[in-house]
């Protein structure tokens, strides 16, 4: 990959790297397509814009520093995806998958965020979702310099109560994220043993908080951890195993398995919406 200063910008060459199937394939949350095509995004207390040409993306007024110490990791740009996709290539449907899908990488996301974006997410479609996870910032994050709102911390929704969170209209949703706040402030849910763990002693520990049940744990497991062998299993992932694997994923205990959940996830709904040419 390389990459280079042009004026206040900073322009990268991403071989291979798709912005918008990254941005739009159900693992994040908080970019928003802008009407000249490009994203904006808040990430923490980071507030970015990001354009792409063809190979090149544009960072806009992003310094070298900024990109390397944060961005590049971000976007997971280290990995070597064309290695990963090679293997899965061996197999028919994860080959067409990979046609259509292959330019997404799996984000490096901070876990708390993904614990609320995915308790939110529960029953309910990417709109709304961004609807709520906008209000729940506007109303208990902080501003931020330019545009938008930081994500509230644990201890802050900790303080809460239920009644504090009707604004969000978040429905059933909202004690499983007061549940949530405190036990990930009182460190009831630790990260480190989740860091540190095994596959399984990630589930458990997220489970504990009411109202995440396996599927969540996994979602956060793999954008919150960056537990690439996570392997969420939603409506959508339910029909691409029934229709395409009856006998069993044959990747599903690797430590890629989340990557190829993602090219599955993304390439169904493409195909289930007419999406793909």
């Amino acid at each position: 990959m390389e990459y280079q200063l042009k004026g206040n910008d900073l322009i990268v060459k991403a071989e291979g790297f798709s912005l918008a199937d990254t941005l739009d394939c159900g693992q994040c949350f908080r970019w928003e397509k802008q009407e000249d095509g490009s994203f904006l995004g808040i990430v923490g207390n980071r507030v970015q814009r990001i354009s792409q040409n063809g190979e090149e993306l544009t960072f806009y007024h992003c310094g070298e520093e900024e990109f390397v110490s944060f961005w590049k990791s971000y976007f997971d740009f280290d990995t070597d995806y064309h290695a990963i996709q090679r293997r899965f290539s061996e197999d028919k449907t994860l080959q067409e998958a990979i046609r259509f899908a292959g330019g997404i990488h799996i984000l490096r996301q901070e876990p708390w965020e993904m614990i609320c974006s995915f308790i939110i997410s529960q029953n309910n479609n990417i709109p709304r979702i961004k609807g709520i996870i906008s209000r729940l910032c506007r109303e208990f994050g902080s501003p931020l310099p330019g545009d938008g709102y930081s994500f509230p911390s644990a201890e802050i929704l900790a303080s809460l109560s239920l009644e504090q969170l009707a604004p969000l209209r978040a429905g059933f949703r909202g004690k499983y994220l007061l549940d949530a706040a405190r036990k990930v402030a009182s460190k009831e849910v630790d990260f480190d043993r989740i860091r540190q763990g095994d596959l399984h002693t990630g589930e458990e520990e997220l489970r504990k908080i009411y109202g995440v049940g396996v599927k969540v744990a996994q979602c956060v497991l793999l954008y919150g951890f960056y537990r690439t062998e996570a392997f969420p299993v939603d409506v959508w992932m339910k029909k691409v195993l029934h229709t395409y694997y009856p006998e069993g994923f044959p990747y599903l205990d690797t430590p890629c398995a989340g990557i190829a959940q993602q090219y599955l996830f993304h390439y169904i709904r493409l195909l289930e919406k007419g999406n793909l040419s």
